[in-house]
Order: structure tokens, then sequence, then C-alpha cells
């Protein structure tokens, strides 16, 4: 149950002395920007190869589920703007316990995502440079984005402003010519009708449950820009428009793009799974240089998703030392910005980069393993403390509700039962099943420990 302590709320604590450094534009970019990923431009060729056409049901999908979580996290966070977000959210509405499991599990995903994510810039960069040896590369890009957001938070939305410009830039290009290119009017090209949907499910149900699991998790990410507003000039209008602009952003380039390439390119091209869907979209329209040009959109991708963890990790961290859930050192602030917090983070990254290198085999893919659902388990606790937290602004402070859940609570209710119906889905699929029970054990684990913590707290 909820703690009754009188203690300052959590968002007071955790963001009082942080500093405003973010302006709106930059966290415009970064709403815009943080639902173009690397997910998007690479993975998304497994749910192709596994639905064919009918990916663009899965994404749509996936992507209605994802804009309802934000929608609910919307109204949350520009209740009480918070660095915690959505654990802030948890322990005000669940309990501390909650907020505890919700926040370090975010925690231990993005610090693993910040190794993955340096790892995958560095294979992309030794393919230019033949010769160079890998750990030189991740080693450099993790010193850049330490650096850069120890120094000042600004930093971080400056990357993450340009960052997003290219990716947003990109992908707005793509798009751009594949409608030409589907309308025929695109030079040298003709427009192959619905020929390659002819084959709308080519695996029947199973391959289309199959793209609906790759979907959904092509959407994380999305919540730091709920992070990040709380550091903004004006964290609740941020807040509001990330949210509000969320439904066709999800629409445009995640759905938009998706129907052009199975329109222009066979789903079961060989090319788009060992090249990527973009990629094999732009050879197949002739552009030149097309896989030199996607690589390095495909390492802005990651070295924006890797300055964004790192940034969202440590602030997710102070927030949860801040309320006293932590090591005190986490919450030492210099500048404003939580230093010990990011090079906490940053050497988790890199210890997750070393065990890739020394581990492959099986301590690597146990994490990986155990990260693997840790974004849907958020998104339960997201829901459930949307469910509590509505009625309590509603009766304490109404004025508060500037952004509001869709049909509440009948839609907080469908997206409960779209994760559970995922989670079922995850059970059945051996690939997926050993990550679904070993997130599983880690939440129980957090669980257990958090609730010990909270007993403790309350008997003192």
């Amino acid at each position: 149950m909820p703690s009754t302590t009188t203690e300052t709320p959590p968002q007071q604590r955790a963001d009082g002395s942080l500093s405003h450094g973010l302006k709106q534009r930059h966290l415009s970019m970064i709403a815009l920007g943080g639902v173009i990923g690397a997910g998007l431009f690479v993975g998304s060729g497994a749910g192709i190869a596994a639905a064919g056409p009918s990916v663009v049901i899965a994404y749509a999908v996936s992507g209605i589920l994802v804009m309802l979580v934000m929608r609910m996290l919307g109204e949350m966070s520009a209740a009480y703007p918070s660095s915690g977000s959505f654990s802030a959210h948890a322990e005000r509405a669940i309990g501390p316990w909650a907020g505890f499991t919700a926040g370090w599990s975010f925690w231990v995903l993005l610090c693993t995502a910040v190794g993955l994510e340096g790892i995958g810039a560095a294979k992309i960069v030794q393919g230019w440079l033949p010769g160079t040896p890998q750990w030189m590369w991740v080693a450099l890009f993790m010193v850049v984005f330490c650096g850069a957001n120890l120094a000042a938070v600004k930093n971080f939305g400056e990357f993450e402003f340009w960052f997003a410009a290219l990716k947003v830039g990109a992908i707005s290009l793509f798009l751009v010519l594949g409608v030409l290119a589907v309308a025929g009017v695109l030079p040298g090209t003709d427009s192959p009708g619905a020929s390659n949907l002819s084959d709308f499910l080519p695996h029947g149900s199973e391959g289309l449950l199959v793209g609906l699991l790759a979907s959904v998790f092509a959407y994380g990410g999305l919540e730091t820009v709920t992070i990040a507003a709380a550091e903004s000039e004006d964290p609740v209008r941020g807040v509001a428009s990330a949210v509000r602009t969320a439904m066709w952003r999800i629409a445009l380039f995640y759905i938009g793009s998706m129907a052009v390439v199975v329109t222009l390119v066979p789903w079961d091209s060989k090319e788009v799974v060992e090249k990527g869907p973009y990629v094999a979209t732009l050879d197949h329209l002739g552009i030149p240089g097309a896989g030199q040009l996607m690589n390095v959109v495909v390492l802005v991708a990651l070295l924006s998703a890797m300055n964004a963890n790192i940034y969202g990790s440590s602030r997710i961290a102070y927030s949860l030392v801040e309320r006293g859930q932590g090591p005190k050192a986490l919450a030492r602030l210099s500048g404003g910005v939580p230093r010990t917090a990011v090079l906490t983070s940053c050497f988790f990254g890199f210890v997750c980069v070393l065990l890739s290198y020394w581990r492959p085999d099986d301590v690597f893919p146990w994490l990986l393993n155990m990260i693997g659902a840790v974004i849907l388990v958020v998104w339960i606790f997201i829901a459930v403390s949307q469910l509590l937290l509505r009625r309590r602004i509603e009766r304490e402070a109404p004025e508060k509700l500037v952004v509001r859940m869709w049909a509440f609570p009948w839609l907080t209710w469908v997206a409960l039962a779209g994760m559970v119906a995922i989670f079922v889905l995850m059970a059945r699929e051996a690939d997926t099943r050993i990550q679904l029970y070993s997130t599983g054990a880690m939440t129980l684990a957090l669980a257990a420990v958090g609730y010990a913590w909270q007993r403790a707290r309350a008997a003192r």
C-alpha cells in the first residue's frame, strides 16, 4: 500500500537542485527524434521477415499501445514533473517498493543499452576504418558522451537536438522518395502497385504475432522525454506538447515507413534482413550510395540513443537516491548535474561492453535476457500508477490535469490487457520465453528488496 510518511514529495526532492538548462527546442526535438531509434532502422527487418506485409498491422497495434502508455505517463508527468518520471509516480501511487522496482530495473536496462549501442556504433566505424580496434571506438564514444553529460545538461540537449534533426531529416527524405516511387513519379522507377502486398499474411497469424513482438520493443526510448522535461524551462508545457504530438510521430515514422518498405520491396527479400529494410528499399530504388548513407544514419541513431541513455540512467539513479532508495553518493550534485550518478551509469555500461568481450557465451547473453522484457514491466507500473493517481489528482488538485488520459479508465484497462497479452505471447515463443522468465526473476528480486527496505524504513 502507498507510503503514509510525511516526506517531501518525490518530485520536489528529486528535482529541486537540478539545473533547468534544457530549452523548449531541445525538448521538442528530443520528443521528435526519440521515436526514431536504431531498432527502427535495423531491427524492423526481422519483423518484416516474420509477418510479411502484415507487419504494418503489427506496428499499428503496438503503436496504439505505446500511444496509450505515453498519454498515461504524460498525464502524471505534467501533474508531477520529476526526473524520476514513472519511478516517482509509482512510489506516489503504489508505494516506495514500486518506485524502487521500476526505477532500478529501468536503470539496469538503460546502462546495458549504453554498452550495446557503443558496440553497435563501433562496428559501423570499424567497417569504414578496418584494422582499428573495436574497443578503441567504444571507449571514445563513452568518453565523449560521459564528458558531455558531466559538463551540463544543455550539452546533452544540444547533442540530442542535432542527432534528432539528422534522424528526422533522413527518415523524412526516405518517406518522400518512397511515396514518389509508390506513386510512380520518381524518375527511373516504376510503381509496383500492390504486387508486393498480395501475400499479406505469408506465415499466418503466428507470423503476425512474431512481428507484433518485434515491433513492441522497437518503441523503447520514448520515456526519456518525460525525464528530460523536469530539467526544462517549462516542464508542464514540454510534457504536454511531447505527448500530444506522439500520435502523429508514431503514425508517420513507424507505420508510414513500414508501409513504404513492404510496398516497394518483396517481404521475403534476403536484403531486408541482411542490409536492413531501409537500405534494401533505397538499393531497390537505385539510390547511389544508399548503404553508406543509411550506415551514417544508423550510427547517428546509435550515438543518439547512447547519449540519451547515459542521461536517462543518471537521472533515474539520482531521483531514486534522493528518495532514499540507493547509495547517497549518487545524489551529489555539482553545477546542477548529478556527476557521480553519470559516472556510475557510464561505468556500468562499460562493464557490459567488457562482458561482451570476456564472456560472450554465458554472462553477456544472460544479462541481455534479464533486460529483455523490462520495458513491459515499466509500462505496467505506469498504467497501474495512472489508475490510482488520476482519482487522487481529481480530488486534490484538478487544475494539474493539463494532459488527460483518453476515455479514462476504460482505455487504461485496455492498455493493461494488451500488456498482459504480450506477456502471454512471449511465454509461447521459445526465443522470448527465456527473456520473460529472466526479467521476471530480476523484477521479483528487486521488488523483494524494495519491500524489505520499505518495511525497515517504516519500522525506523
